[in-house]
């Protein structure tokens, strides 16, 4: 009896584990992650190393917006076109050499029409030489913490050794995402290109989802000899958002049909909760001599946890850990941490913790008025 009810257990088991796995069958290698909270719902093979094609532009697009939120690149800023830049062979927006092209042309080349040529143009710009450039692809990658990653080139071209796994792929997404601009560029899904002699190079995404599937805004697509047919693509509704990585696909039609199975499994199946908002005031810090005494405690980003469709939120406790803090802080610092903890006592999360609002260094005049206050009322100014 036990014998039959193990092996019935079993049966049930291997027919959930083929179900799971339906979801990207022709892949090598996919994943489906929600990136505000991390979490994975659906893994196939996803540290196995492939060759990316040109979902390697992720990296070369996530050095590029780095640049420009950081204020070391405009959009405005004009690229030196380079012969090496403009010789560049497969997808391409066929740069003439010498000439000069805006860097917002250039993503956009890259995250419509996967342009080459555009690819190194950027990294030129970025990192001087093309090949320092890639030693910035490979220092952010670790920097990410990717196991499977190696770059030898910024546009993904098959080169022996030139490596990522779906894994690192939806890592590198989550990151480039946090540049929200990305996707005015990554959104379009047919637009003309005006080139500095006037002519117009017509870009039409080479991520076909962008336009027929509902909510798609990104992210790469690729494809080479090696890599076979491959896409990093991200779609948001109902204030939730999935990434999902397909690599090794037979065919385009393959490539999207399995997509769009992980996203539809994504949508169907989960949902957002806020835990925390950013707005909470989770309570007050003393600020060592600060223009006022005491601060008001927020989270640094906004918790949330992804959940089953059907599943109810759960109550949790909150324990903050904030040390001494010293004017002047800033709203954003990170002042310390709140453990979120859950009904059976388990600390479930970890996040970080700053000030609703900027504090300043007190003056001697504060300093004064503060002890003059306490003296004659018995109460500490600016409580």
């Amino acid at each position: 009896m036990k014998k039959g009810i193990f092996l019935l257990l079993t049966f049930f088991s291997l027919i959930l584990i083929v179900k799971a796995e339906d979801y990207a069958p022709n892949a090598i290698s996919a994943i489906l992650l929600e990136p505000t909270t991390g979490k994975i719902v659906y893994e196939k093979n996803s540290h196995e190393e492939l060759a990316p094609a040109s979902m390697t532009k992720i990296m070369t697009l996530l050095l590029t917006m780095e640049a420009i939120d950081e204020g070391r690149l405009s959009y405005d800023d004009y690229v030196d076109i380079s012969a090496n830049a403009s010789g560049m062979g497969g997808s391409q927006i066929f740069l003439e050499a010498n000439s000069k092209v805006k860097v917002e042309e250039l993503i956009k080349g890259i995250a419509v029409s996967s342009a080459n040529d555009a690819a190194v143009a950027l990294s030129e710009k970025l990192g001087g030489t093309e090949e320092k450039f890639v030693e910035m692809m490979n220092d952010k990658a670790r920097e990410l913490g990717l196991e499977n990653t190696v770059f030898k080139n910024p546009h993904g071209l098959d080169t022996e050794g030139h490596v990522s796994s779906a894994y690192d792929m939806a890592m590198m997404a989550k990151e480039l995402l946090k540049h929200q601009d990305i996707l005015r560029f990554t959104s379009i899904y047919e637009e003309y290109l005006t080139k500095p002699d006037g002519s117009k190079v017509w870009l039409v995404n080479t991520n076909k989802l962008v336009r027929f599937y509902e909510g798609v805004d990104g992210l790469k697509t690729g494809y080479t000899e090696e890599a076979g047919y491959c896409l990093t693509a991200t779609a948001t509704r109902n204030n939730l958002r999935f990434i999902s990585v397909v690599m090794g696909e037979v065919s385009g039609d393959t490539r999207s049909k399995d997509t769009t199975n992980l996203l539809n499994y994504g949508f169907n199946s989960f949902k957002l909760n806020q835990i925390i908002s950013k707005d909470k005031e989770l309570g007050k810090v003393r600020i060592e001599k600060g223009k006022k005494d005491t601060g008001i405690i927020v989270l640094k980003n906004e918790v949330n946890e992804l959940i089953g469709i059907n599943d109810k939120q759960e109550d949790y406790t909150l324990n903050i850990k904030v040390g001494k803090i010293k004017a002047p802080v800033k709203a954003g610092d990170v002042i310390g941490t709140v453990e979120i903890i859950d009904n059976e006592g388990l600390i479930v999360r970890e996040e970080e913790v700053t000030l609703k609002e900027t504090i300043d260094k007190a003056s001697i005049w504060d300093i004064f008025k503060r002890n003059l206050q306490t003296l004659l009322t018995g109460k500490s100014f600016n409580n």
